[in-house]
C-alpha cells in the first residue's frame, strides 16, 4: 500500500534584490535581508510543531538561509542544485528600466506562446531548467518521508510545480509566488495533488 506524503514548498524570503527590483536568477548568490529573515523566523513559527524528515534547498544562500531557524533546530538539510534559480542571463543583476521590463516580458510572453525550448540570451530556457529539475524530484519523491520542505525560487518553483503536478510548462505562470509563500503537495502514490497555493497567512504579523 503507497504511503501519503506531505511536500511544505516555500519560496526564499525577501533580500535587497527583491527590494529593488533587480533580477536574481542562479548567477546571483544574495543573503536575505532583514525582513527576509523576519519572514523565516515567522514562517518557522508557524511550521515548527511540524516534523520534517527531510528539508531540501538549492544550493544559493537566500534558500537555505530561510530554512535556518529549522537547521538551529536539528535539522539536516540536502542542498540540490536541481533547485537552483533558472539563469537569467542578460538580466541578472540589472537594475530594471521602461526598456528592459519591456524585453522582460517578450522572453515571458514567448514561453506562454509554447516557446519553452527558446533560452534567454546569455541564460537557460524554461526546458532546461525543467530538464535539470527531473532528477531532484526523483530524488525527493523516492526519498522515505512523511513530511518533507522544500525552499526555492520563484521561476524554478513555477517549473518544479508543473513538473510536479504534471501540468504543462506553457502554463507554469499559473502559480503565482511571493516571497516565503507556501505551497502544499500531498503525494498519494504516484499522484501529486495541490492542497494550498501561495500560502502567506504565517507573515500576517509582520508590518
Amino acid at each position: 500500500m503507497a504511503t501519503n506524503k506531505t511536500i511544505y514548498l516555500i519560496r526564499h524570503g525577501q533580500t535587497d534584490y527583491n527590494l529593488r527590483g533587480i533580477v536574481q536568477g542562479s548567477g546571483i548568490d544574495s543573503d536575505l535581508n532583514a525582513y527576509g529573515r523576519d519572514q523565516a523566523k515567522a514562517f518557522y513559527n508557524a511550521y515548527k510543531h511540524i516534523e520534517f524528515n527531510y528539508i531540501f534547498t538549492s544550493q544559493l544562500k537566500r534558500t537555505w538561509q530561510s530554512v535556518d531557524p529549522f537547521v538551529q533546530q536539528g535539522y539536516s538539510l540536502t542542498k540540490l542544485p536541481a533547485l537552483n534559480e533558472i539563469n537569467w542571463g542578460v538580466f541578472e543583476g540589472r537594475v530594471a528600466t521602461p526598456e528592459s521590463k519591456v524585453e522582460f516580458r517578450k522572453v515571458v510572453q514567448s514561453w506562454r506562446d509554447g516557446q519553452v525550448h527558446i533560452p534567454i540570451e546569455g541564460g537557460e530556457s524554461p526546458l532546461d531548467m525543467y530538464e535539470r529539475q527531473k532528477p531532484g524530484w526523483d530524488i525527493i519523491r523516492s526519498s522515505e518521508f512523511t513530511n518533507a520542505l522544500i525552499c526555492m525560487h520563484g521561476r524554478a518553483m513555477r517549473s518544479f510545480l508543473s513538473l510536479m503536478l504534471d501540468t504543462p510548462l506553457t502554463e507554469m505562470d499559473q502559480y503565482n509566488h511571493s516571497n516565503l509563500c507556501l505551497y502544499v503537495i500531498r503525494l498519494e502514490g504516484e499522484i501529486a495533488r495541490l492542497v494550498r497555493k501561495n500560502d502567506v497567512a504565517h507573515l500576517a504579523t509582520l508590518s
